[in-house]
């Protein structure tokens, strides 16, 4: 009989147990229970470690493919080829061999920085993220007169990252089979490259991002079911608007 009430209670104790790396999965499938068992504690800090070295792990996965070396390669070359072309009569040999040396150097330095960007950037990006929207999401909860729970916000970013991280997963799998950096999971694929830039703003792991935020602000009670709508609805569009900005930035260059 006392076995057995071991038992319940341990099993009682891990079902109510605090959130770790073992519930990330949950965001996929029951969000809603996942959410509901988020406290204002710090105890994210594991699981948001585990989310930034898995997309570390990616990025590195994408350097060793050599397909951001082979793509800065192209890029160089084809300067190369340019310049040798509208400057050979123009410039004596040396300052010639001087400049396309220049050029490889600089193309060398590029490569050095995408590597970094695919490896460092992209989790700091993530990091910074997270930061922003709950502090956010924070002055939102404060403005209509609740009392904001900054821990419980970040848990609700940290959790929905793991859509992010699919996002990511499945970008380097689409460098992987089609060769080419030029991935995304928005819409934008589906049209000509520098052509219907805009349609970056419909991304539908975008979207369940903001989904889940919504979900976790509306089941912890921050805010209500109509502010929290709003909320992330505004704040999807914005985000989108400057994804766009910088699809259209990349493919004016």
């Amino acid at each position: 009989m006392a076995g057995e009430f071991a038992l319940a209670s341990g099993a009682h104790n891990i079902e109510n147990g605090s959130l770790g790396v073992r519930h990330a999965l949950w965001v996929y499938l029951t969000p809603g229970r996942l959410y509901a068992r988020v406290e204002d504690t710090g105890s994210y800090g594991m699981t948001l470690v585990v989310l930034l070295a898995l997309i570390t792990l990616i990025g590195y996965c994408q350097v060793q493919t050599g397909l951001i070396d082979r793509l800065v390669d192209q890029q160089t070359e084809s300067m190369l080829a340019h310049i040798e072309k509208e400057q050979s009569n123009l410039v004596d040999r040396v300052q010639l061999r001087e400049t396309m040396d220049a050029v490889r150097k600089q193309g060398e330095f590029l490569k050095m920085l995408r590597r970094l960007g695919a490896v460092v950037l992209t989790p700091i990006q993530t990091l910074v993220s997270f930061l922003l929207i709950s502090s956010l999401l924070y002055a939102a909860v404060a403005l209509t007169g609740r009392k904001p729970e900054y821990h419980t916000l970040m848990s609700i970013c940290v959790y929905a990252g793991f859509v992010d991280l699919l996002a990511i997963a499945l970008r380097f799998l689409m460098m992987v089979v089609y060769r080419t950096v030029h991935v995304d999971t928005s819409l934008a694929m589906i049209g000509e490259p520098g052509k219907l830039y805009y349609l970056a703003a419909i991304d539908p792991f975008r979207i369940w991002f903001w989904v889940l935020i919504a979900i976790g602000v509306i089941v912890t009670q921050q805010l209500s079911r109509r502010v929290a709508i709003a909320t992330c609805i505004l704040m999807y569009l914005v985000s989108s608007a400057a994804h766009v900005g910088s699809e259209y930035a990349r493919t004016a260059l």
